[in-house]
């Protein structure tokens, strides 16, 4: 099997099944967050700074943009657009300090959760349809283990890729050296905003957008046959750099685009477009050069974009 990027790396047997397994506490992940958490509450009132603050606002936003939404999602996971290997590996670099996984890790969270997606029916825990609460649980300090679970191959060009490899072993400690950094600059007040706050609230403001995104929102396009839908949640676009449009990203999973309506706020993609103008970036993908998605059917007459051909 030829497994280039943005290919199928899900590779299902006849008993592979998406709807029957367990949740299980997962301690590595829980006890990262909840560490972070905790810090966040104790110390980040006491070590309020505008300085710190300003940090935390900066930081976060360089690696939920450059890093998890361009580097991680759209290139790394989709390959929605082709540019030099140093610049990929800078971009997914940055998406590993919004501190959720490494590049591996996600790709298989990613991955897994979209194969089960698209089945006629999967678990709650993969379309995040178990309530508020138990889905903060689950999703933030827990995993799911099917009884019958498709086999998981990374493209040869990823497994093989040594920088990636190394990232991914360590990905919790690839904060130590910001840390030290915001230490030596701004002290606590800046270790504790830069490193403990950025991380707690963006991994928890991830599963937020998440959550919604999957259960309530605006929707221009549905998916017949599928597990879950995708939803628009238009108050998130500028904290979710643009992965609040996911109803466009079930329609078209592949583009780079993902606001594709009018007045879409989608500053990932104002990020492609800026390093596409100095020639960083090239064959990008949006609706107007992918196949429709199969079973694709709109609900709405709004015009579109950038190709995208509008309902009659």
């Amino acid at each position: 099997m030829d497994l280039r990027p943005g290919s199928e790396r899900i590779v299902v047997t006849p008993d592979t099944d998406p709807l029957e397994g367990t949740v299980r506490w997962a301690p590595d992940k829980s006890l990262w967050l909840a560490g972070m958490t905790a810090v966040a509450i104790v110390l980040g009132p006491a070590c309020f700074s505008w300085s710190a603050f300003a940090l935390f606002i900066a930081i976060s936003a360089v690696t939920l943009c450059c890093g998890h939404s361009v580097g991680m999602h759209r290139k790394l996971i989709h390959a929605s657009f082709d540019c030099p290997l140093w610049l990929e590996h800078l971009l997914v670099y940055l998406g590993t300090l919004v501190g959720m996984a490494g590049p591996f890790g996600m790709i298989r969270l990613h991955d897994f959760r979209d194969w089960a997606q698209r089945q006629p029916a999967c678990h709650d825990y993969s379309r995040h349809s178990a309530g508020f609460w138990r889905d903060a649980w689950w999703q933030l300090h827990c995993r799911l283990v099917l009884r019958h679970p498709p086999d998981f191959r990374l493209e040869p060009r990823l497994a093989n890729d040594r920088f990636y490899a190394l990232v991914e072993r360590t990905w919790m400690l690839q904060q130590l050296p910001w840390a030290m950094l915001f230490f030596a600059i701004g002290g606590v007040d800046w270790l504790v905003w830069g490193i403990c706050v950025r991380v707690s609230v963006c991994v928890t403001g991830h599963w937020l957008v998440g959550h919604f995104s999957h259960t309530r929102g605006e929707q221009v396009w549905v998916i017949d046959g599928v597990a879950a839908q995708g939803y628009n949640v238009r108050l998130a676009a500028l904290i979710s750099m643009g992965e609040n449009w996911h109803n466009n990203h079930h329609a078209y999973p592949g583009s780079a685009k993902l606001g594709l309506l009018p007045g879409q706020v989608d500053p990932g993609w104002w990020l492609i477009r800026s390093l596409e103008a100095v020639g960083l970036i090239w064959n990008v993908r949006t609706p107007d050069n992918l196949p429709e998605r199969a079973g694709l059917r709109r609900l709405t007459g709004a015009k579109l974009r950038d190709g995208v051909a509008d309902a009659a």
